[in-house]
């Protein structure tokens, strides 16, 4: 687990997170969430590089790893990471390249 995740994961834990009213709930966000993330990737071959971590709902965010391919001609296809924020109020994703989770 690197640096990033358990930062996430403590974060979560330390926020108290959000309580879904049942198993099949918390499956369906989860899902939404990866698809909305995935969606809003600049990666090719996109996919989840975690589970989604959950937020209080004060702050009103999951938060998910995205790792792909840069499509860029110039970065010969090497492997990136992003950072996907999603917002459960609105059901949008932010996304940002997140950089340190490689170095």
């Amino acid at each position: 687990m690197n640096a990033l995740s358990t930062a996430l994961i403590a974060c979560a834990l330390f926020t108290g997170a959000a309580q879904a009213s049942s198993p099949d709930a918390w499956d369906q966000h989860r899902k939404q969430v990866v698809k909305t993330c995935l969606a809003a990737s600049q990666l090719k071959d996109a996919h989840a590089r975690s589970k989604p971590v959950e937020f209080d709902d004060q702050v009103g965010y999951s938060a998910l790893l995205i790792e792909g391919r840069y499509p860029q001609a110039h970065m010969k296809g090497r492997t990136g990471t992003e950072l996907c924020l999603y917002d459960k109020k609105h059901q949008r994703a932010h996304v940002s390249e997140w950089a340190a989770a490689s170095k």
